[in-house]
């Protein structure tokens, strides 16, 4: 962690219940002092091993990149592999996705990238799930007028549960699919290894992006 230093911008929990945190700590990320510059910042929750948001960040070198990811042995294999990349454009926040709002401006995040989340199928899961009812309402605080969701997903009943979701919560849903690999968004698609180990299965990707509304 300590080698990943430069890239890493936010880590742990301030304190113990993270309602508390979410609502008091602040510890803002000034993106012009983060990145040297100023540009456009995006924003992927669960980054995983970082192959999505390092190639991202290779392909749209004008913008700036935020990736999460709560698991602490996860994030650093992403960190290492951009500082082995190279791309300058890539900061991590080693945090619960919960205290977002502790790190980041409202309305400050062009795009929000969900790849892949955990589905929780179970019924008493259902917070905990990125885009529910309680997920939303975070993103909608840190998108700027007019941003976007951005989903994949390997889960067909997930992936219906959250254009529902999106909806209910003052998103407009465009550019469905629930087959991207075979559809017209498949060129500018981005392959990681997990979702092409799903196709090589012949499990279908579905996809989504959800435009924030103004209120």
């Amino acid at each position: 962690m300590e080698a990943c230093a430069a890239v890493l911008v936010a880590r742990g929990k301030p304190c113990k219940n993270l309602k508390e945190a979410a609502e008091t700590y602040r510890a803002l990320l000034d993106y012009a002092q983060v990145f040297g510059r100023s540009a456009p910042v995006e924003l992927e929750i669960g980054c995983g091993n970082g192959a999505f948001i390092a190639q991202l960040a290779r392909r749209c070198p004008e913008r700036d990149f935020l990736a999460v990811e709560v698991c602490t042995n996860v994030v650093l294999t992403a960190m290492e592999r951009v500082m082995r990349e190279g791309p300058s454009n890539v900061r991590f926040l080693n945090i619960p996705a919960e205290i977002l709002p502790c790190y980041i401006a409202e309305h400050s995040i062009g795009r929000i990238y969900l790849n892949f989340s955990t589905p929780l199928p179970e019924a008493g899961r259902e917070k905990q799930r990125l885009t529910s009812d309680r997920f939303l309402a975070i993103y909608r605080r840190l998108l700027c007028a007019g941003g976007e969701i951005v989903q994949k997903t390997d889960s067909v009943d997930f992936f219906n549960y959250s254009l529902r979701k999106f909806r209910e919560n003052g998103f407009a849903v465009k550019d469905v699919t629930y087959d991207l690999h075979a559809s017209e968004y498949a060129q500018e698609n981005i392959v990681t290894e997990y979702e092409a180990n799903f196709a090589a299965k012949g499990i279908p990707i579905c996809r989504a992006v959800a435009v924030l509304q103004a209120e």
